[in-house]
C-alpha cells in the first residue's frame, strides 16, 4: 500500500539523473522540490495508516494533490521524472476514497501531468538521456504506458487494502471464536456447578430443618436425618470435584494439533507421533502442560527449521519427547518454566530433563517421563 511512495522518488531520482549536474540557479529549486518530496512522503504515510485504522485523511488527500501540483509546476518535469508524483498521490488516495473517487483521482492523475508537461519544455526534452532509455520507444507508446500506470496503479492499490482488511477479518473471526469458545466453556461449567451445589445444598437444607425439628421429639431419627445430611454433603463435594476435574482437563489431541500449528506457522517442519491407547485424563493435562513449555521454548530460545514430538506409553509409564534444532550452547539447564514443570510432574513421581544431545549440532531434547500409577 505504500508502493506510492518508492514510485515518486524513483521519478525525482530520475529527474535528477536526466538533468545532469545543477547550476547555482537551479540548486534552490531542486532543493526545494525534494523538501517537498519528502512532505508528501509524510503525508501519504499518513493515508496508508488512516486506510489501515478506517478513518477518513480528506486533509491529507487535499494536502498532497496540492504538494503534487506545486512539484510539478515548479520542477524539470517529464511524464517519467517529476511527472510520477500524480499517479504515486492517485495510488495512495484510491486507498482512502470509493470507485467513483478512485476512478476520478486516476483520469485526474492522468491529465493533470500531461497538461502540464505539455506547455512546459516539450513533451519529452533530452528524453534519449533518461533512465527509461534504451528503449527507443516514440512518444505516443511512452504516453500510452504512462497512461496505463496511472490508471492501473490505483485500483491495484484498493485491492492490496481488500487484501488486507479480509486478512485483519479473518484473524478476527479466529480470535471471536475463541472467545465464544471460551465464553461457552464458562456457561456450561456455571450450569453444571449451579444444578449440583443448588440440589446439594437444598436437600442438606430440607434435612438439618427436619432434624432440628426431631430433636426434641424424636433424637433417633435426629441423628438418622443428620446422617443422611453428612451423606449428602459427602456426595455433593465428590460431584463438584468430578465436575471441576472435568472443567480442567484439557484434549491431548487438540493440544498437540494446536502447538504443532503454531510451530508450522513460524516455518518449523513438525513431526507428530502419538500412542494408538487412550490416554487417562490427568495424564493427558500433563502431558499438555509438556507440549506447551516445549513449543514456547522452541518459539523463543531457538532458530529452529524442525521439531519431532513424539508420545509413547510403555511399560508403566508414559514418556513425551520435544526435539529440535537450532539451538546455540545447548546445556543441562532450563528457565523458571521448565522448573515449574518439573515440580508439576514431580508430584506424580514424574521428572523432567532437557539437554543437547552432545553432538554440538544444536539439537535440542525435552524429555518427561510420568509413571502411569500415578494417575490411578
Amino acid at each position: 500500500m505504500i508502493i506510492g511512495i518508492p514510485l515518486a522518488w524513483a521519478g525525482a531520482f530520475n529527474g535528477i539523473a536526466a538533468g545532469g549536474k545543477a547550476d547555482s540557479e537551479a540548486l534552490p529549486t531542486l532543493v526545494l522540490g525534494l523538501l517537498g518530496l519528502i512532505a508528501f512522503s509524510a503525508v501519504y504515510m499518513r493515508m496508508v495508516k488512516a486506510a489501515v485504522a478506517g478513518t477518513t485523511a480528506n486533509r491529507e488527500i487535499v494536502v498532497s494533490g496540492v504538494l503534487v501540483i506545486v512539484l510539478l509546476l515548479t520542477q524539470e518535469t517529464h511524464l517519467w521524472t517529476w511527472g510520477l508524483l500524480a499517479p504515486a498521490w492517485a495510488t495512495g488516495a484510491a486507498l482512502l476514497l470509493n470507485r467513483v473517487g478512485t476512478l476520478v483521482a486516476s483520469l485526474g492523475a492522468t491529465v493533470v501531468p500531461l497538461f502540464l508537461v505539455s506547455i512546459g519544455d516539450g513533451l519529452f526534452p533530452g528524453f534519449d538521456r533518461m533512465m527509461v532509455a534504451p528503449y527507443e520507444a516514440d512518444e505516443q507508446g511512452l504516453i500510452g504506458t504512462f497512461v496505463g500506470v496511472a490508471l492501473v496503479m490505483p485500483s491495484t492499490n484498493r485491492l492490496q487494502l481488500w487484501f488486507w482488511q479480509v486478512v485483519k477479518l479473518a484473524e478476527e473471526g479466529k480470535e471471536a471464536q475463541a472467545r465464544l469458545a471460551v465464553t461457552e466453556e464458562r456457561l456450561r461449567f456455571s450450569r453444571d456447578l449451579h444444578d449440583l451445589v443448588g440440589h446439594s445444598l437444598s436437600a442438606i437444607a430440607v434435612k438439618s430443618e427436619v432434624a432440628v425439628k426431631l430433636s426434641s421429639v424424636d433424637a433417633a431419627r435426629a441423628v438418622a436425618e443428620m446422617d443422611e445430611v453428612r451423606g449428602l454433603a459427602r456426595q455433593a463435594l465428590k460431584e463438584i470435584r468430578t465436575a471441576v476435574r472435568g472443567y480442567r482437563v484439557v484434549d491431548l489431541d487438540a493440544e498437540l494439533r494446536s502447538m504443532t500449528a503454531v510451530l508450522e506457522a513460524a516455518g518449523i517442519r513438525c513431526t507428530l507421533e502419538t500412542p494408538r491407547e487412550q490416554v487417562p485424563d490427568e495424564l493427558a493435562t500433563l502431558l499438555a502442560w509438556v507440549v506447551r513449555e516445549g513449543a514456547t521454548n522452541v518459539l523463543r530460545h531457538s532458530s529452529a527449521t524442525r521439531c519431532r514430538i513424539a508420545v509413547a506409553l510403555r511399560d508403566g509409564t508414559a514418556v513425551l519427547e520435544m526435539t529440535n534444532d537450532g539451538v546455540a550452547g545447548t546445556g543441562g539447564r532450563g528457565g523458571t518454566g521448565l522448573a515449574g514443570l518439573s515440580e508439576r510432574l514431580a508430584t506424580v513421581g514424574g521428572a523432567v530433563t532437557v539437554g543437547g544431545d552432545g553432538k554440538g549440532d544444536g539439537e535440542f531434547r525435552l524429555r518427561a517421563t510420568i509413571p502411569l500409577e500415578g494417575m490411578r
